[in-house]
């Protein structure tokens, strides 16, 4: 029989209470942000007004620990809480995500203002958390050790109403030495393939349009199920959804990136013609020792089949500058490997300890100053492929979806922006007809910069779209809601099959 301590919250007692989520690391936090928004909406809470900036009821951080100072940065922020925290009787503070999986009863120790204390494996559990320790007046902390249920079972308040992340799996079976991964979101879990396909069509009759397949190794997926072709059997599947007009997928690993993944990309029509594949370094012996099952002419020959098969593919990567023990020669041959691929984009990321990590106890540990050059000279390396990459769309005629927030002038510049099907960012002239976030534009392109793309002249042709009506709909429903009470998750940005932020946990 279940307790009432572990009912949900009464809507009644709740339906005035406010939330903020505040959320750190890559695009599995961001979805599992939006999967506490849903909890949270669901037991009846209601998101606090942006800019609140703490003055919630209840303020959930969902923390990262892929960083060296992650830790110090939770703490900061907790800090500042503490003093409205004790001015309020009542609100309540959660921190849930990676650094709440690995550091357990530390974080109430540190900060004991703090109420609940969740881990990855059972974010499902927050709004009972919360309630039981209101009743009980102490803090909570329940980690859970194996995933409890998959989390896509959960109430969801998805950011966008065009576009979409849906979660294939969970966990990795990799050990890459610099990745903390594994230990706190464990071993591979997939999803149905009937669950998943589900999952997208409801999004796709709610409106949604474009779909991201979201796992922390995205194309190792089967390997739970028992097949080793399911990733490019669920990647065709996708393309027999009427009214799905784009598939993008993150984060793959070159070791799982197989040929039938790559002929399912090229003969799927709505698998968008961009892949981000990450590299983390070209040397063969810093592979080795970061426990990467590939090598450079591994990665290469991949690249290589990909551009024969979609030759208007764009392709980014993740590169790791300064892992223990990297030379000279050593980071020659990631530039080496940069100049053969010719990224559209690279994350670059200046190697920092991740506490947990193999990679945090070797020997050869670089010196900032070396580490912070060599950064330079790739960084500079590959402003040069990018701009050079993007001159050559200069001309070309893209079909855009229109993207809501992406292009931070478009007020001042009376212009839209959009995403082209390799994903590349295009603002483009505002029509005198009315676009909305989700609608279909077709552009010429007429200049190209480093990290996106302009069309300077009218718009050729603007369709209208059922994800285009889903966008106006959940406006006029903001709209209609009384002043102070926004409903959705705090501003992260609308789902992008690139990492949205440097070292996140899905950087694989």
């Amino acid at each position: 029989m279940t307790s009432s301590s572990d009912r949900s919250p009464a809507v009644d007692v709740l339906s005035t209470r406010t939330y903020e989520i505040r959320t750190y690391g890559c695009q599995m936090n961001v979805h599992d942000s939006e999967r506490l928004a849903g909890l949270l909406e669901d037991a009846g809470y209601v998101r606090a007004p942006e800019g609140s900036d703490g003055d919630a009821d209840v303020v959930v951080f969902n923390t990262c620990a892929v960083r060296e100072n992650a830790d110090n940065k939770l703490y900061g922020n907790l800090g500042h809480l503490a003093p409205k925290k004790a001015s309020r009787p009542g609100m309540q503070i959660a921190v849930g995500g990676c650094l709440a999986q690995k550091d357990r009863d530390t974080i109430v120790k540190r900060a004991p203002w703090v109420d609940v204390v969740f881990g990855t494996h059972n974010i499902g559990k927050l709004p009972v958390l919360l309630e039981r320790a209101r009743v009980q007046e102490e803090a909570q902390v329940e980690i859970a050790e194996s995933l409890e249920a998959f989390p896509s079972t959960l109430p969801t308040r998805r950011e966008s109403a065009y576009a979409a992340w849906v979660s294939i799996s969970v966990g990795c079976n990799n050990t890459c030495t610099f990745c903390i991964v594994p230990a706190l979101r464990g071993k591979e879990k997939d999803r149905r393939p009937g669950d998943i396909l589900a999952e997208i069509e409801a999004l796709v009759a709610e409106g949604v349009s474009e779909i991201t397949l979201l796992g922390q190794n995205v194309n190792a997926y089967g390997s739970d199920i028992g097949d080793r072709e399911a990733f490019s059997k669920l990647l065709r599947a996708c393309g027999k959804i009427d009214g799905l007009e784009r598939v993008r997928f993150t984060s793959p690993h070159p070791r799982d990136f197989t040929d039938d993944v790559i002929a399912a990309m090229a003969e799927t029509p709505n698998v968008m013609p961009q892949l981000h594949m990450p590299l983390q370094s070209g040397s063969d012996p810093i592979l080795k020792a970061m426990r990467r099952s590939y090598r450079q002419e591994r990665f290469l020959g991949i690249i290589e089949k990909v551009c024969a098969a979609i030759p208007h593919a764009a392709i980014s990567t993740d590169i790791i500058v300064g892992f223990p023990g990297e030379t000279e020669e050593d980071f020659q041959q990631t530039l080496h490997v940069v100049r053969e691929a010719r990224f559209a984009q690279a994350f670059t990321f200046q190697y920092s300890k991740r506490p947990g990590t193999p990679a945090a106890e070797m020997d050869g540990q670089i010196p900032k100053k070396v580490v912070q050059e060599r950064y330079e000279r790739l960084v500079a390396l590959q402003e040069e492929i990018s701009w050079e990459e993007n001159k050559k769309q200069v001309g070309r005629t893209l079909e855009l979806m229109v993207a809501e927030g992406e292009g931070r002038k478009d007020d001042t510049t009376h212009r839209l922006s959009g995403r082209a099907p390799d994903n590349r960012l295009v603002h483009f002239t505002k029509p005198d007809q009315e676009v909305r976030p989700g609608d279909v534009v077709t552009v010429e392109v007429t200049y190209a910069a480093p990290h996106h793309l302009l069309a300077e002249g009218p718009v050729l042709d603007v369709r209208r779209t059922r994800a285009g009506d889903a966008w106006e709909k959940r406006t006029a429903e903001k709209a209609s809601k009384p002043a102070g009470v926004l409903l959705g998750l705090p501003k992260v940005g609308v789902p992008e099959p690139l990492p949205a932020v440097s070292g996140g946990c899905a950087v694989d």
